[in-house]
Order: C-alpha cells, then sequence, then structure tokens
C-alpha cells in the first residue's frame, strides 16, 4: 500500500560518480542489496546521522572516516542493519571498507559504510565481499535507477529526484535517491538518502547547507514516532561542472539551495506517501506559536496519536482526537480560547470550541482524500512549522508483526 503514482522519475547521471549495484542474496535472493557509489578525485561530502545513541557500527565508522579524508567511496548494504552487533559489529564494518580500498588502491578511511536491515544480527561478510566484487565491476553512470532499488528494504516502490538548474550559464545536475518506510521519525527518520551535484562547494558551506536542508525536510517527516539506528543522509558536491559556489556568490547560492530544497522535500515526502501500510498523506501545518519548537511540539504530537492516525485510514471526521491532541501538548500557558483547528479548508475548532457551521458532512468529505492538510492557529505568536505524516492501518501492523519472518 503506498499514496500517489509509484513511477520512478528520470535520475540524471551527475559528472564526477559512478554508481554499481550487486545481487549479494544478504537477507534475500535475487534482489539488489549492495550499492557503491564512486566519486572524483576532490569531491566533498556532508553528512547527517542518525542520533540514537544505539547507532549502528557504520554509522560510527562513516562518521569517525568523513572526518579524517576526503570520501572517494560509499558502500550501501541492504537486508542487515548491523546494529546492535557489539565488536565485531564494528570489525566487519571496517573489513567491508577495507575490500573496497584493497580493490581501488585507496585508503579504508575514504569509504563510507551504510547499512540497513534487522538489527542485532551480524553482516554475512562472505556473501557482501562478493557483492561489494560485483558492483565494483560494474560501475557506471547512469545507475542511479539501480540505486534506488538497491537501497529499498520494505519500500514498495523505489525513490527518487533529479532536477538540472542554470547557473552563471553552466547547468548544474542534482539527483538524489531515498529509502525509508517504517521506523520513521526524527531524528533522523529511519531512512538512507544519498544526494548528489556536479557543483564545486566548499566542505564547510556544503556541511552548512545540508544540515539546514535536513532539518526542514528529513526531520520533519514521521510515521510511527521511532528513530532507527541507522538512518543516515548524505550530500555529494564532485565539482564537475566547473562552476565554483561559495558564500561571496550569494545570487548562486541562493539558485542552488532552492534546487537542493526541491530535491530534499521530494525525497523525504516520497518517504511517507510509501509508508507501510499507508493510503493518507497528512500534513499538520501549525501557525501562531511564540517560537519554532512549541509549534513542533504540537505538530508532533498529532503526527505520532494512534487515535488520531487512524481516524485518518477510517476516513473518519472525529475532530475531537485531534482537539485533544492539540490540548496536550507540552507547551506552557496555551490558552485553547484562541485556538482554531482546520481539515483543509474546513473549520472544525473555532476559538476553542466546535465551529457551529461545522457539518459532519464537511468534515467527512475531507477525510476521504488521499491528501489532507491539518492546519492549527494557536494564536499566541508569529512562529509556524510543518510535519508530514501517514495514517495508521491494519497493513503497517502485518508488515511490522511480519518483518523478522
Amino acid at each position: 500500500m503506498s499514496v500517489g503514482e509509484d513511477k520512478l522519475p528520470k535520475l540524471a547521471p551527475v559528472a564526477g560518480l559512478t554508481i554499481g549495484t550487486a545481487e549479494a542474496g544478504i537477507k534475500s535472493p535475487k534482489r539488489k542489496d549492495v550499492v557503491v557509489f564512486s566519486l572524483c578525485e576532490g569531491s566533498v561530502v556532508a553528512g547527517a546521522f542518525t542520533q540514537n545513541r544505539f547507532c549502528a557500527a557504520p554509522v560510527q565508522l562513516a562518521k569517525s572516516h568523513l572526518g579524517q579524508q576526503s570520501p572517494r567511496y560509499l558502500l550501501i548494504n541492504t537486508g542487515n542493519a548491523n546494529a546492535g552487533t557489539g565488536e565485531l559489529g564494528i570489525q566487519n564494518a571496517q573489513r567491508s571498507c577495507q575490500l573496497i580500498s584493497e580493490k581501488m588502491a585507496c585508503s579504508s578511511e575514504q569509504v563510507l559504510p551504510f547499512s540497513t536491515g534487522v538489527i542485532g544480527e551480524q553482516l554475512p561478510m562472505p556473501a557482501l565481499e562478493g557483492g561489494i566484487s560485483t558492483a565494483l565491476n560494474h560501475l557506471g553512470e547512469s545507475s542511479w535507477e539501480d540505486a534506488a532499488v538497491g537501497i529499498m528494504t520494505t519500500d514498495t516502490r523505489p525513490k527518487g529526484a533529479s532536477k538540472q538548474v542554470t547557473i552563471e550559464g553552466k547547468t548544474i545536475t542534482l539527483t538524489g535517491v531515498s529509502k525509508g518506510a517504517g521506523m520513521i521519525k526524527p531524528n533522523m527518520a529511519t531512512m538512507l538518502a544519498f544526494i548528489a551535484t556536479d557543483a564545486q562547494i566548499p566542505h564547510a558551506l556544503l556541511q552548512t547547507l545540508h544540515s539546514d536542508l535536513v532539518k526542514n525536510s528529513f526531520n520533519r517527516i514521521t510515521i510511527d514516532g521511532d528513530t532507527s539506528t541507522n538512518d543516515c543522509c548524505m550530500l555529494m558536491a564532485t565539482g564537475q561542472s566547473g562552476l565554483l559556489i561559495d558564500e561571496q556568490k550569494t545570487e548562486a547560492l541562493a539558485t542552488l539551495k532552492q534546487a537542493l530544497e526541491d530535491i530534499y522535500l521530494q525525497l523525504a515526502h516520497a518517504i511517507v506517501l510509501d509508508a507501510e501500510g499507508a493510503t493518507k498523506f497528512i500534513t499538520i501545518d501549525v501557525h501562531g506559536g511564540k517560537e519554532e519548537q512549541e509549534c513542533l511540539e504540537v505538530a508532533y504530537t498529532i503526527a505520532h496519536s494512534p487515535l488520531v492516525k487512524t481516524a485518518f485510514f477510517a476516513s473518519d471526521p472525529n475532530w475531537g482526537r485531534i482537539l485533544a491532541a492539540v490540548g496536550r501538548a507540552q507547551v506552557d500557558d496555551l490558552d485553547v480560547s484562541l485556538i482554531s483547528i482546520f481539515l483543509d479548508d474546513v473549520c472544525i475548532v473555532k476559538n476553542g470550541g466546535a465551529n457551529p457551521d461545522y457539518t459532519e458532512q464537511q468534515g467527512a468529505s475531507v477525510m476521504e482524500q488521499e491528501r489532507i492538510t491539518v492546519r492549527v492557529e494557536l494564536g499566541r505568536g508569529g512562529a509556524a512549522a510543518m510535519v508530514w505524516t501517514s495514517d495508521l492501518s491494519h497493513e503497517y501492523v502485518r508488515i511490522n508483526a511480519e518483518y523478522r519472518t
């Protein structure tokens, strides 16, 4: 189950980056489960990682390697998270980097490892080693679609986005893929995302851009309120377009940032649209807070309510559940008499109480839609925040009940 179209858009190659994939049989036979990104010399990489204290072995190693040298390779495997695996898990992650360094004549610190899948099981190293060799032997610049498939776990469809913009007379390409369908909540979410551009961007600026963009995209989605052990989002810049973008080029930087924002939002929204068992894509838009954080508190309280989410699944305009969620959000001195709540443009709560003009038919009509916006007006300031989530269905329970079997 998923929401909207499932067609993967055309993903443009990014100069200076090649991709290889393999079917290693790590969890299931005859499915792509190993992906390698190969970056040209001079590329820079920015990262954002899960804040779960049980972060997986590859996350620990990727963070360490990212701070030491300029990465040349990104290695991703699905089917096994290599999380909760102790010292052997670290050794296996290190060995996977060494396998690439031995074959490609680079240092192991220039390899960033990523894993996703079942927690608590050791990596099947013979299978992974074979997959790495195959992927490295099939590197190509037009393999983004294969990469999108190769990083999937419980996803029902691959996720990707691509865009080209003209800056100072040069065509700049931006392409990315993401995966994720459950165990999604900031910071970050159970997801992997890999985005690349051929612009030349200094590392410090690239990291600043990346952190800001992640904050308002991947860190604003939630499916079930669970933060994974393996989340990573990486932004790569190869510099092969010949265009340098730095902080002095304010117009060029603004154009690039807007294009990247479009990519990040498409990839983040794609995760919610393909949420496990999802039938609805829900935007929660909170305005009128004293500060952004209290708007986020209200939005996440609504988004994480099982009662609200099941009402959306049933297309039931039981707006009392939304009202109750707003009321229990951890916001100091919340004056409920100032609050209004809307389903799309239908006002269901006005000045803290039922809108006298509201009808059940109006609410039911909105709830039947695949895409719904819940708008909350707090009436206490000028801050706002937006979060995206899904409904909660029988299928979500089935998928997660059967995940390991």
